[in-house]
């Protein structure tokens, strides 16, 4: 199958539509979910266009699991999360609801359920709120 040039990803990377922006090289972007399962849920996704984590590069999938690491420890930092679930899916029947790749970053709290993916979107002036944080916190790391 071929790649959707007309994904809510690709649209967002192109800048067609809005994203709450934390992070963005020459070779990836993150942002926070508009529908997350746990406060501070970020995704961060590679440029290059791939369906599935088998379509990308070498080069690509590098930089993106480098940015996932970066953005973890800032969420992670930024959010007083003791936990992390990070995930990739691939292909509906696995639970990737975009074709193109991203990985989640899922901030874990001490008895606090997981809300359904992609059912309830979060405040928008929350969600600045908490950009800030995360960002400051890509700018001093622990």
């Amino acid at each position: 199958m071929a790649y959707d040039n007309n994904n809510v990803f690709a649209r967002i990377l192109r800048g067609e539509l809005p994203c709450v922006r934390l992070y963005e090289n020459a070779d990836t972007l993150a942002f926070l979910d508009i529908m997350p399962q746990s406060v501070g849920h970020t995704l961060v996704l590679p440029k290059a266009p791939a369906e599935f984590i088998t379509d990308m590069s070498d080069a690509s999938l590098a930089a993106t699991i480098l940015s996932t690491r970066k953005l973890a420890n800032a969420v992670q930092q930024a959010t007083g999360a003791e936990g992390l679930l990070i995930s990739q899916f691939n292909g509906a029947v696995a639970g990737q609801t975009v074709p193109h790749v991203h990985f989640h970053i899922i901030p874990r709290y001490p008895d606090v359920p997981l809300r359904a993916h992609g059912r309830d979107k979060a405040d928008p002036a929350e969600l600045a709120a908490l950009a800030e944080k995360i960002i400051a916190a890509l700018a001093n790391p622990v």
